[in-house]
């Protein structure tokens, strides 16, 4: 009975921290997208990335969300429980409270699993690629993310194309609107071509052109002496690529990396990823102890007070995580202190909801029960 009763709840609780996820994640995933999105018709991205940079980021956001799906399944589930009177079946079949905190700390157990894999190993990883293709994404010119008949750029810096040839990815009747420095003035140029292409002229090394083909240049201010316009059959322009910089970042380091590092921002991120996954059995016997509902009052009873300690822990967690990179608190002290301080409330909590110290019954000094086996009866 004992492993039927944990496969069962372990079921319902697991998959409730599923779909929890999943909501969450799709409301992320959601405002991200639109933020996305903006940069890409601005053609500040190409629409490829979009998608390659939000499956990257998709681990990150799972690591935050899923000790929080898992402390809100189990108010649901045991809520639920309680409600159906499920809960009062069980403590009437010899289940006690602690036998089913330890029911609760096995399921945490393996959401504990899940987010240590997530923590130390699968997100840093994503992160890493994501950086990395960020700045692949910023090595392509201006022209990789062009949209035909759009004008696309910022004040000066106007670019049109009409179209693009399937196969040779050419750009046809091709307009450029830009400007250039001399003697600390910024000239106008404009620039009107039958097609364009980015072509690789030194592959030593690895400099880009932009080739116009049957166009014509102005260049400067009309009507004054030094407004030139030149017609040509062939003009190329190199391409500035930015240098690509190594991949530093506290996130995309790997967690043995980290653990030897005495640099306070890696300090930092590696206390962050540890409180992740520590704060789930805290905030599993948080969730048991507040779970436990009247059914007159409604499963909801006692979620606000839950969530509103849940947002009180995971503010408190950021705000150590910001003050270790800034300093203010040692390495050695790290987030522990804030998961003592927690750890001591669901400790409470708890001997509150087993009911551990409970009043003893008054009873009169010199009272004496009857005896139910004297059946003689007084004469007198």
């Amino acid at each position: 009975m004992t492993l039927r009763l944990f496969r069962y709840l372990a079921k319902e609780v697991l998959v409730s921290t599923a779909g929890v996820t999943l909501i969450l994640l799709l409301v992320i995933l959601s405002s991200r997208f639109v933020s996305y999105l903006g940069r890409a018709t601005e053609g500040k991205m190409t629409f490829e990335f979009l998608f390659t940079i939000l499956g990257f980021h998709i681990p990150s956001f799972v690591q935050i969300i899923l000790p929080i799906a898992f402390f809100l399944s189990l108010l649901l589930t045991f809520g639920r429980l309680y409600i159906e009177n499920e809960m009062s079946v069980l403590f009437s079949s010899g289940i006690s409270k602690l036998k089913l905190a330890g029911y609760t700390l096995g399921i945490a157990g393996i959401v504990l699993s899940l987010s240590a894999g997530l923590n130390f190993w699968l997100t840093p990883t994503s992160e890493y690629h994501a950086v990395k293709a960020a700045d692949e994404q910023g090595q392509l010119s201006t022209f990789s993310f062009l949209l035909p008949r759009r004008f696309q750029g910022d004040g000066q810096r106007t670019t049109y194309i009409d179209s693009f040839t399937p196969d040779e990815g050419w750009m046809n009747d091709v307009f450029l609107s830009d400007f250039v420095r001399e003697n600390g003035k910024s000239i106008p140029v404009q620039m009107l071509a039958s097609y364009a292409e980015e072509i690789k002229m030194d592959s030593k090394n690895g400099q880009n052109y932009l080739v116009f083909k049957n166009g014509v240049r102005y260049e400067g201010v009309p009507g004054t002496a030094t407004y030139r316009v030149t017609e040509f059959d062939t003009y190329a322009m190199r391409m500035e690529s930015a240098p690509q910089a190594s991949i530093t970042d506290p996130e995309t380091r790997s967690t043995l990396s980290l653990l030897g590092s005495a640099d306070p921002e890696d300090q930092e991120e590696l206390q962050w990823r540890i409180a992740l996954v520590v704060m789930i059995p805290i905030l599993s016997i948080i969730g048991l102890s507040l779970s436990q509902v009247n059914p007159r009052q409604g499963r909801f009873f006692k979620m606000l007070p839950a969530i509103l300690l849940m947002i009180l822990y995971m503010a408190l967690l950021i705000w150590g995580k910001t003050a270790i990179g800034k300093g203010k608190i040692p390495d050695y002290l790290g987030l522990w202190w804030i998961h003592g301080i927690f750890l001591f409330i669901a400790i409470g909590l708890f001997v509150q909801y087993n009911q551990m110290f409970s009043r003893k019954n008054a009873r009169l000094p010199n009272a004496q029960s009857p005896d139910p086996q004297d059946t003689s009866l007084s004469n007198e």
